[in-house]
This record gives structure tokens, C-alpha cells and sequence, in this order.
């Protein structure tokens, strides 16, 4: 099998790709140097592509399930027109403040608004019709937050879930730990969903892009 990818290829990537903003280099260092997941954090490349998917789908009303420290909902608002919004589901209290502090500095953080709490319970109160969704919180629950959002979609609009190559571990029969097992069967789930046309990206740890019929 030919191998495309070498040592050194996401860096190349990074900087063949659109700057990010001073304020997003400072969220992206200080999540490294205060939170212990920091690894957790979308990141460059993935962030520039997050900007341009609002941007090239004419998103106005974006939904993001997960936030962490705020990088992914900055680089999505940039992305957004005058009047465009996203609406950030987050659990941890801690997150929700650091990524605020950033906001609150950012030219296009008033375009975000912060709902706390289990991210099922806060898409029952959320009625849509959403233009893009991004999904990067807690694994086992991925299918249900499919379920739960596709209703409350546009045709047309874009899902963007992040993680599904988890690693690689997804081509590991032998792991069967909870979060691997959760990913393999969202993406085989999604593999045979008729209701989407996808593709599965190796952009970072693996992006599944969908958009609904």
C-alpha cells in the first residue's frame, strides 16, 4: 500500500495554511500550560478548516457539541457572517470560563453563546433548523447526538465529527475499550445511514464529514 503521509506533513500543512489570529496562538498556549488535556485542544489545521467549512457552506446557524477551551468555537465564529451565531454545549465549569475569558477579548466572540450542561438535555431545548454542527464531546455518546441533531438540520446543512479514527485504534480488533468501541460503531453506523452522504478525512485524529439529504 502506497504511504502518502510522512514525518513532518502536518507541520508542512500548518504553515501553507491561513495564519491564526494572535488571541487564538495565546488560547492554544495557556490550554497547554493549565489544562491537563490539553491534548484535547482542536488545533491549527482542523481550526482553519472549521473556519473555512462555515464559511464556504454559507453556515449562519452553527451548533457545537463539546467546546473545551473555546479554540473550535473561535474558529468557527470567525468564519461566520454579520449575524451568524454558534450555540456551544459544554459540561465542565472550568472550560466554560477559560473559554469565556477568550471570548470576551475576541472581535468575534459575541457571535457565541455558552450553554452549560449534559449536551442532551441542552439539544431538547434547542429547536434549529442548524446550517453546521460540530461534534467533539464525550465518545459513547455519538450516536446520540447524531440522532439527536439530525432532526434539527437543514437539508444540506454539514456535520463535522471529530476523532473517528481515535488514534488508529479503530483498526484494532483486539482494543475494546468503551470509547474505541463507541467510535467504531458510530462510523459503521454512519457508513450505511442513507440519510447522509460522507466522507471520513485524515485531517488530524480523523474527521467524518456528512451532509444531510
Amino acid at each position: 500500500m502506497l504511504t502518502l503521509m510522512k514525518p513532518g506533513i502536518d507541520e508542512y500543512a500548518q504553515s501553507k495554511s491561513e495564519p491564526t489570529s494572535a488571541l487564538l496562538n495565546s488560547l492554544e498556549r495557556e490550554t497547554h500550560s493549565k489544562m491537563a488535556h490539553w491534548q484535547m485542544l482542536t488545533g491549527r489545521l482542523e481550526g482553519r478548516f472549521l473556519k473555512m467549512m462555515v464559511q464556504i457552506s454559507g453556515a449562519k446557524n452553527v451548533l457545537e457539541i463539546g467546546m473545551f477551551t473555546g479554540y473550535s468555537a473561535l474558529s468557527m465564529a470567525e468564519g461566520l457572517p454579520v449575524g451568524g451565531t454558534v450555540t456551544t454545549c459544554d459540561i465542565d465549569a472550568d472550560c466554560i470560563k477559560f473559554a469565556k475569558e477568550f471570548f470576551a477579548r475576541s472581535e468575534h466572540g459575541h457571535k457565541i453563546t455558552v450553554m452549560e450542561g449534559p449536551a442532551l438535555d441542552l439539544l431538547k431545548k434547542l429547536e434549529g433548523p442548524f446550517d453546521l454542527v460540530f461534534i467533539d464531546a464525550d465518545k459513547p455518546n455519538y450516536l446520540n447526538y447524531y440522532e439527536a441533531i439530525l432532526p434539527k438540520l437543514k437539508s444540506g446543512a454539514v456535520i463535522l465529527v471529530d476523532n473517528v479514527l481515535w488514534s488508529g485504534h479503530v483498526l484494532d480488533d483486539q482494543i475494546t475499550d468503551e470509547n474505541t468501541k463507541a467510535i467504531v460503531a458510530f462510523n459503521d453506523f454512519v457508513a450505511r445511514d442513507e440519510r447522509v452522504d460522507r466522507v471520513l478525512l485524515t485531517i488530524r485524529d480523523g474527521v467524518f464529514m456528512l451532509r444531510k439529504r
